[in-house]
């Protein structure tokens, strides 16, 4: 099945072997990282969150403001930055067109008995609008950031591709020219233009089969030019690697921290609202925003808890946030600092 993705061959697997962080066969986070979900809690938590949607999901569909592409293609002097919900964000950084983790299709469960649906609709024909994408970047190879639809339907526009070590076999297997596919190590960096760009370390896993689990990496990003640096926290749990973030990187103007899809089972992998505020503090953020939330219910908690609880957060920790609606063109310092959710139920 295609949704799968390539497995790591042998020669492959002897690639990755040769990171500092694999070991045992896998690649390993840098603290030890496990999940407290059992053989006998797994029928459970399968039934929560297939039959037990109340307050999970909005009662009506999330509205997407439009794109404007004369707007976004403008040049500018800062970042302009588009938000689409859960992870999906598409970026203008010294007037070139970014698009980091576009799940943009409408179900995070394509392997699943039952669908993951999107808390909005029509998201893949955004796609259509979209400008020639100068470079795409992956986190990690999850359903809810790697999605086939919405690459099959990317490849005529991007020119390339940065993504996790082990990313690359998914992408060709899909189609995408190996040429265009440069993977990233935590700590890699390369320039893009005049755009420095580094891979770095997150709290996290891998895998999109029985078979494959840590077979590729994941991590997150962190973009500096002359005029701005952006922190982009990929998923999971909380760590030391965000003081070592900012220790190296840092400080940061913007930075967009995971805040959704929790749960005490799951802890080390994702973190609490109040510990990615403590995230942003801790790499020197100055303005923060959340992502991984507003798009799909992949835990238990209610579809507001995250926004409501990093929100509140933030102004007990004096942290200045951003929080856009979906779809929503923004720069920073200033930007929107809205409470649109609080109108839905």
């Amino acid at each position: 099945m295609k949704q799968f993705g390539s497995k790591a061959s042998k020669s492959l697997v002897a690639r990755y072997a040769q990171s500092l962080n694999w070991k045992y066969g896998k690649f390993q986070n840098l603290e030890e990282t496990t999940m407290s979900i059992s053989f006998q809690t797994i029928p459970k938590l399968l039934y929560k969150q297939f039959c037990e949607r109340k307050a999970r999901e909005p009662k009506e569909l999330i509205p997407v403001v439009p794109f404007n592409k004369d707007d976004f293609l403008a040049p500018s002097d800062k970042a302009k930055i588009i938000w689409y919900g859960h992870s999906a964000v598409l970026m203008r950084i010294d007037n070139k067109t970014i698009l980091i983790d576009p799940m943009l299709g409408p179900n995070a469960s394509p392997i699943a008995p039952f669908a993951t649906k999107r808390y909005s609709e029509n998201t893949l024909e955004l796609i259509d609008d979209f400008p020639d994408i100068d470079l795409l970047l992956m986190t990690h190879d999850h359903y809810d950031h790697l999605d086939l639809d919405s690459i099959k339907k990317l490849i005529p526009k991007v020119k390339h591709y940065f993504v996790a070590l082990g990313v690359g076999r998914h992408l060709i297997g899909w189609g995408v020219e190996e040429s265009k596919i440069t993977e990233f190590d935590w700590w890699d960096n390369q320039s893009f233009e005049d755009i420095s760009i580094t891979f770095t370390p997150s709290r996290h896993f891998s895998g999109r089969g029985l078979t494959d689990r840590a077979k590729s990496l994941w991590g997150g990003w962190v973009f500096k030019t002359p005029n701005e640096r952006i922190y982009w926290s990929g998923d999971g749990g909380f760590g030391q690697h965000f003081k070592e973030v900012g220790e190296r990187l840092g400080p940061f103007d913007f930075g967009m921290m995971e805040c959704g899809q929790y749960d005490e089972n799951w802890h080390q992998i994702h973190m609490y609202p109040e510990e990615a505020i403590q995230a942003a503090i801790d790499a020197g953020v100055q303005k923060a925003m959340a992502v991984h939330w507003a798009g799909f219910a992949l835990a238990q908690h209610t579809w507001k808890d995250p926004i409501e609880r990093f929100t509140a957060e933030a102004i007990k920790q004096n942290l200045s946030i951003l929080t856009p609606q979906i779809g929503e063109q923004f720069s920073y310092p200033s930007g929107p600092e809205n409470t649109w959710w609080t109108k839905m139920d």
